[in-house]
């Protein structure tokens, strides 16, 4: 089969392919299929995290403790994927990649759908907290498993001249998803009365990503089990190993990779949850025109993205990501006081917030990857994005709305600087790495 296949993998690079044989641009659309509807849903529950889990589930707290209560939860997701792609993992070894990811979407799409029908503290106490986390769990598990390999598979597809541009695609579907579901709920939540969009309104989000979550499924089936893809996944030996092999072989790898997006992912969540969460507790915005901000943002966003991916072709990939952690480390240290400043000053918070988003996040994913054996590509690129995930944005909302309330706004940016000095290090040390094994192969 491989060897039937030589021609098309030749193809792949010079762009040409028929009916039955896939290129970059192929791979890529399901790609960004699949992200966005992740990130949907991702943003969905961040959103009601700060807007109705304070006061559905924990109305015996104050609008603050309820928030933090909220952001705990939140958590729960990022350290349960490991746990997800560990399990998943076992069933793609042993049933396939058609098994793992029906079986992991359809444990996503139950999950969110369920806190569509979530009842609140009022109705049955505490087992809507025990619930909703429950819920929040099972999202992280699904996440572990909705890894597909794709992004990896886009990656070694792509032409040595577009590695960059191919490497951004995937990060589309983070501001996308974020616009659709801001937009979702900027819309019920403006034209709903507070008591409707409290007990009703805010649910239909999370119908809306249940079934995003179905067109999603069957976009990514169809690319997946087909014979070509099922060649370009066994030719480029992007096939599930064992974890603990993995680990041993490739563990200070998925380590650096782990810590080399650090400053992005903190920035992801200090321009997304954390800025709403604050303007919503203490300020008299309305959340609806916030909503409405980020999503002008987001769509500067989108450009960043794209615009990372032409920088990183002519200046490289770890100069992109080593200059914009750089100016992330700056932001850090003026930044936040910008939300203090009213909507002219979170516009402007947002907007370059966003724009050193886009050109960090759009580079971060797989930033180490090409230091990854063959062999063991597949598992090592999802642990390092579940590892990424947890240290990077998993606590990042709550530890930053700890600090802003402790020690002022302006606090908060020691965590954006805390993940820019993390990618530094880990990009220097992954250069010593590259170097050291350059000079033992001489």
């Amino acid at each position: 089969m491989a060897t039937a296949q030589t021609p098309a993998m030749a193809d792949l690079h010079s762009g040409e392919h028929g009916h039955d044989q896939a290129s970059p641009g192929e791979i890529a659309i399901g790609v960004i299929i699949g992200r966005t509807s992740e990130f949907f849903d991702f943003f969905v529950f961040a959103i009601a995290s700060v807007i109705v889990f304070p006061r559905l589930v924990f109305p015996f707290a104050s609008e603050l403790t309820g928030t933090l209560y909220s952001f705990m939860i939140f958590a729960l997701a990022f350290m349960a994927r490991p746990i997800g792609t560990v399990i998943f993992m076992t069933v793609d070894r042993a049933y396939g990649k058609t098994a793992k990811l029906i079986s992991a979407l359809f444990l996503l799409g139950t999950a969110t759908v369920a806190l569509a029908f979530l009842p609140g503290y009022h109705d049955i106490g505490v087992a809507a907290i025990w619930l909703l986390a429950l819920a929040r769990i099972a999202q992280g598990l699904a996440w572990g498993g909705a890894w597909d390999g794709m992004a990896s598979l886009l990656a070694l597809n792509a032409p040595a001249s577009q590695r960059g541009w191919y490497a951004m695609v995937p990060q589309l579907g983070a501001p996308l998803g974020l616009i659709v579901a801001s937009a979702l709920f900027a819309y019920f939540a403006g034209n709903l009365s507070a008591e409707d969009f409290f007990d009703w309104g805010w649910r239909y989000p999370f119908f809306v990503a249940f079934a995003i979550n179905v067109v999603a499924l069957f976009a990514r089936l169809r690319m997946v089990t087909t014979e070509e893809y099922a060649s370009l996944f066994e030719t480029r030996e992007l096939q599930p190993a064992r974890i603990s092999e993995t680990v041993a072989r490739e563990g200070q790898n998925i380590m650096l990779g782990a810590f080399a997006p650090l400053a992005s992912f903190a920035l992801f969540h200090m321009v997304t949850v954390f800025p709403l969460s604050w303007v919503f507790l203490f300020t008299r915005e309305s959340p609806v025109r916030f909503l409405i901000i980020e999503i002008v943002a987001a769509v500067f966003g989108v450009g960043a993205i794209v615009a990372s991916g032409i920088i990183a072709d002519r200046v490289g990939r770890k100069s992109l990501l080593m200059g914009s952690a750089i100016a992330i480390a700056i932001y850090s240290g003026f930044a936040p006081q910008l939300l203090d400043a009213g909507a002219f000053g979170e516009t402007i918070y947002m907007v370059i917030g966003f724009i050193l988003l886009g050109l960090s996040f759009g580079q971060s994913s797989g930033a180490i990857a090409s230091n990854f054996k063959h062999a063991y590509r597949y598992t090592a690129s999802a642990l390092t994005s579940d590892m990424a995930w947890l240290f990077g944005a998993g606590f990042a909302p709550l530890v930053a709305l700890l600090l802003a309330t402790n020690l002022g706004v302006i606090a908060s940016g020691a965590y954006l600087l805390s993940g820019a000095f993390w990618t530094l290090l880990a990009l220097w040390l992954s250069g010593q790495r590259e170097k050291g094994d350059m000079d033992a192969g001489r």
